[in-house]
Parts: structure tokens; C-alpha cells; sequence
């Protein structure tokens, strides 16, 4: 009898909601039936309404089957699911489902498909030819790829990564290092999550190839505690690639060394601040920087440092391999590639969403994420995590590019798309957002550290109807004031959402719009 392969995610989602407690009851169930049954821990295909997303291999495809719980697993035997058959909780062939048949699967192309820790999946999939090819044609050739790809940098800031890899790579220095910002904080994010638990030699090896074209013979990947599989997989594929050949002092016999280290963040929203993570690695409290010195010329150590976040790097292995001008056929203007979109708050279809930029804020949500879980109309949607500015549904049709976004007063951030209905008070939400900048500021510059504290209040008195007119006007200035006087983005993008939601929904800072003067 055959094997019959029966795919169940290992992903920390799928887990929480299961996923062990599942493939031990199919294990369970196959032997006591005598069916030949091999489990296999994938990676997540980011439809997290189904998790866990059980599949089974067929002549046709995978067929899945979900959300599943041990109590169905008994009624699936019985349907016949191992032979692909329809069930209650089929989708059919996993690759058909709408959800994912239209994304553009660039990053996450092997997301659901591979077991995260097999190197042999890894490579029979696409993976290391990235790297071999950059081992081939040096350094200087793989820089004119990644600029040629107009690839920018998937953190927030959106700076040019060619241009920022060019600087470290001209730089004079006896030590170098490259740093992975996977300092993931955002609310509503986890693509850097997903793809480091599920495709954890990715990263490696786009950290790689970054090392070997600035001359950085040493790197960090900087992990948030919370994310405690990321940490082991992460671990565990390093200790591989160095067997393999693909770390360490010869790098794929090209000559050159990389070397790679996992250092775990305590959770400090601040330390996502690529300077205030460069002050944690090196054993300091989270603090600010001021700039200049930029890290590229005086980061970790006081040496040049590239700092390149998660979907960054894991880019890069995919540039290579095809070509830059592969990569900048997708997206649209200066906004070239993929973006991994992260559905989450009251949305029906929450997940990862994967496609070219250039789709609206509509497509997004209504197409793939099919509306607000709760069945009420969408009224706004913050983008680009609690930083971000609260969208409203009257500019949903905003196609998600980054210069689009910024002309609607927005940013897209790191993807992250929260979403809320008419049941939630945008003045509240607001003010949390100033609560937040004041709990998680790390207290060096006053704009930020008093400007927060000073906001809760503001907006506290204008949702009490006291003097409303002179407080929004000091909220307004006090909102400039952290704008352009703080020293990093945590200060200076926090009246995002307060002003967006001023803006937008005055009504619910019992304003009338005329009120509000920006």
C-alpha cells in the first residue's frame, strides 16, 4: 500500500487553534484503521480562517479540508478523505481556491507547500539558486540586481534597499555586519512571523547574499521573544545551512564568510527603531539614536551596518535567481514588486494577501478579506500598524502604492491592515494611540515623551466637550510639534492616526467637520 501523504500546518496560528492535537488524532486514526498515513508538518498557506488547514495529496493536487477539529477528524476518515473525496469542510484543490489562485506569490511562493526545516524541500523548491548566482557574479553584478529591481524596504520607511546596500558595500571598515530587523511589533501584522516559522532558510539565505555584497562577514537576526518558533526555526535552519555549506567561513565555496547569530529582543516596541535595536544587540537599554551618523556608515559596534527587515532580505534570494528586472516588471510606479498585505481586525477572510502593488484598498478588503467579519460595513481601516492612519471607507478605492498612500495622508507601512465597523468610536482609538506612544516611548526626546502624555489629555478634554475649539487647535500644534521635532518615526508618526481620525471623524470627537481646521 502506498504512502499517503496528509499535510497539517506547523505554524504557531494553526497550532493555537489545534493544529498538534489534530495530526495527533490523524496519526491515531490512520493506525487503528491500518491506513498507510505519513503526517507532515507544512508551513501555513496564511488562510487562517481554516486553520488548521489539513491536506491530502491526490493525483489531481492537495486537497484541503478546514477549519478542522479532532472531533471531525473520525467523520473525514470515514467520508473518505484520504482519496480526496467532499466532506462538509472541503475547499477542493487548495491551489484553485480563490483566496489564492489571483495573489502574486513572490515571497511566500512555498507557504504552505514545504515542511519549514527540510533544506531538501527548500532547494527542490527554488531555493539557494539566489545565492549560487550571486556566489557566480560577484558582488559588484548582484548590487546592479537588487537596484535594478527598485526594491524598497519593506519595514515602513520604504527607502531605496540598493541604495542603502551600495553605501555599506563602499564603505571602509574592518568589520561589517548586516542586521535583520524582525522586531516585529506592529498590531496586525505577521508576515515577518509566517515566514520566518514557515521559510525560515529564506531569510537565511537573503542575508547571505547581502553579506557577501557589502563585505559583512557577520550577521544578526534581532527576534521579538514573542515569536518563540520563529526563534527555534530560525535556530534550526542556521545550524543546517552551515552543515550545508551555505554558512560559515566559505560560503558555497566562493571564498568569502557569513556568519549568522539569532539574538532574542525583550518585546520593546521602541527596539523595532533600527537604532534602538542596534542599542539592544549591543547589551544597552532601547534608546534613540540621533541622526547622523547613519548605521550604514556607523552602526553596530560603531561598524557599517546594513539594517534590512524580514520581507527585505527574503526579496532578495527570488531578485537573484530571476533577474531585477523580473522583480520590476511587478507593481506599479516608483512602487516595484510584491507586498504582503496582513488582514487582520473585524475582516470575514483574515490572513496574507500577497500582490503586486497597485491593487485598491478595496480590492484588498471587500475581494480577498470579503468585508468585515461582523457583516456590517467597513468605516475605516488603519494601515500600516498602530501608527498608521485610520482610512476611511470613502477612500478605499486609494490603490496601495506607496506614493498614492502618502498623498492620501496615509503611508502602507509594513502591510498591516486593521479593520473596524461602525460599531467602533475613532476618538477613542485616537487616544490610544497617544496612550501607546506614551507607554512604549523610550523617553529621549521630550516631543515624543511628554507630547504623547500630553495628548491623551488633549483629546480626553474634547471628548468631554471642554473648550473643544482651543484644545483641537492645541492638539493640532501639539500633533506638529511630535511631527517634525522627534527624533524617530515612534514619535513622529504617532498623530497619524490621531489627526487622520480628527480629520475623518470628527463626529466622534463630538466635533462638526468645520471644527477641525486640517
Amino acid at each position: 500500500m502506498s504512502v499517503i501523504r496528509v499535510y497539517v500546518p506547523c505554524d504557531s496560528i494553526a497550532r493555537g487553534v489545534g493544529a498538534d492535537d489534530v495530526a495527533s488524532a490523524i496519526i491515531a486514526t490512520a493506525k487503528a484503521r491500518g491506513d498507510n498515513v505519513e503526517v507532515i508538518r507544512n508551513s501555513s498557506r496564511g488562510m487562517f480562517w481554516l486553520e488548521p488547514l489539513v491536506e491530502v495529496a491526490t493525483d489531481a493536487g492537495r486537497v484541503g479540508y478546514g477549519p478542522v477539529s479532532v472531533e471531525e477528524v473520525a467523520s473525514l476518515f470515514n467520508a473518505g478523505f484520504l482519496t480526496g473525496t467532499d466532506h462538509a469542510l472541503s475547499i477542493g484543490l487548495v491551489e484553485e481556491h480563490r483566496y489564492l489562485k489571483t495573489q502574486e506569490r513572490l515571497l511566500f511562493a512555498r507557504a504552505g507547500v514545504t515542511d519549514p526545516l527540510s533544506l531538501t524541500d527548500y532547494e527542490a523548491n527554488g531555493g539557494y539558486a539566489g545565492l549560487r548566482h550571486a556566489v557566480k557574479i560577484g558582488a559588484d553584478k548582484t548590487l546592479d540586481e537588487v537596484q535594478t529591481s527598485g526594491l524598497r524596504g519593506r519595514g515602513g520607511a520604504a527607502f531605496p534597499a540598493g541604495i542603502k546596500w551600495g553605501t555599506v558595500k563602499g564603505a571602509k571598515a574592518d568589520q561589517k555586519y548586516v542586521v535583520c530587523n524582525a522586531d516585529e511589533g506592529d498590531s496586525g501584522t505577521f508576515a515577518d512571523r509566517m515566514l520566518m516559522e514557515g521559510d525560515p532558510f529564506l531569510l537565511i539565505e537573503g542575508m547571505t547574499i547581502a553579506g557577501l555584497t557589502t563585505g559583512a562577514t557577520q550577521g544578526y537576526i534581532y527576534v521579538r521573544s514573542e515569536y518563540p518558533q520563529a526563534i527555534a526555526h530560525l535556530e534550526a535552519a542556521i545550524k543546517t545551512a552551515e552543515a550545508a555549506g551555505y554558512l560559515g567561513n566559505n560560503v558555497m565555496g566562493g571564498g568569502h564568510a557569513f556568519w549568522l547569530q539569532v539574538r532574542k529582543g525583550a518585546g520593546a516596541y521602541i527596539c523595532g527603531e533600527e537604532t534602538s535595536l542596534l542599542e539592544s544587540i549591543e547589551g544597552n537599554r532601547g534608546l534613540v539614536r540621533a541622526k547622523p551618523p547613519l548605521p550604514a556608515l556607523q552602526g553596530l559596534f560603531g561598524k557599517p551596518t546594513l539594517v534590512n527587515n524580514v520581507l527585505t532580505l527574503a526579496s532578495i534570494p527570488d531578485i537573484l535567481a530571476k533577474g531585477g528586472e523580473y522583480y520590476h516588471n511587478f507593481g506599479m510606479g516608483r512602487s516595484r514588486g510584491t507586498m504582503a498585505f496582513q488582514l487582520a481586525g473585524n475582516i470575514r477572510f483574515g490572513g496574507l494577501v500577497e500582490k503586486a502593488f497597485g491593487l485598491t484598498l478595496r480590492e484588498l478588503l471587500e475581494g480577498y478579506g470579503g468585508g468585515t467579519a461582523s457583516g456590517k460595513p467597513i468605516r475605516a481601516v488603519q494601515v500600516g500598524g498602530p501608527l498608521g492612519a485610520w482610512v476611511p471607507e470613502a477612500h478605499l478605492d486609494t490603490e496601495l502604492d506607496y506614493e498614492a498612500m502618502a498623498a492620501k495622508q496615509a503611508m502602507l507601512g509594513h502591510g498591516g491592515c486593521v479593520v473596524v465597523d461602525d460599531s467602533v468610536n475613532l476618538a477613542k482609538l485616537a487616544q490610544f494611540a497617544m496612550h501607546f506612544c506614551a507607554e512604549e516611548s523610550c523617553g529621549k526626546c521630550t516631543p515624543c515623551r511628554i507630547g504623547s502624555t500630553r495628548g491623551v489629555e488633549v483629546i480626553q478634554k474634547i471628548r468631554d466637550k471642554q473648550d473643544q475649539a482651543k484644545n483641537v487647535a492645541l492638539l493640532e500644534d501639539l500633533c506638529e510639534t511630535m511631527l517634525h521635532g522627534s527624533l524617530c518615526a515612534m514619535g513622529g508618526m504617532t498623530p497619524f492616526p490621531v489627526m487622520s481620525a480628527l480629520r475623518h471623524f470628527p463626529e466622534d470627537f463630538g466635533l462638526a467637520s468645520k471644527e477641525v481646521q486640517s
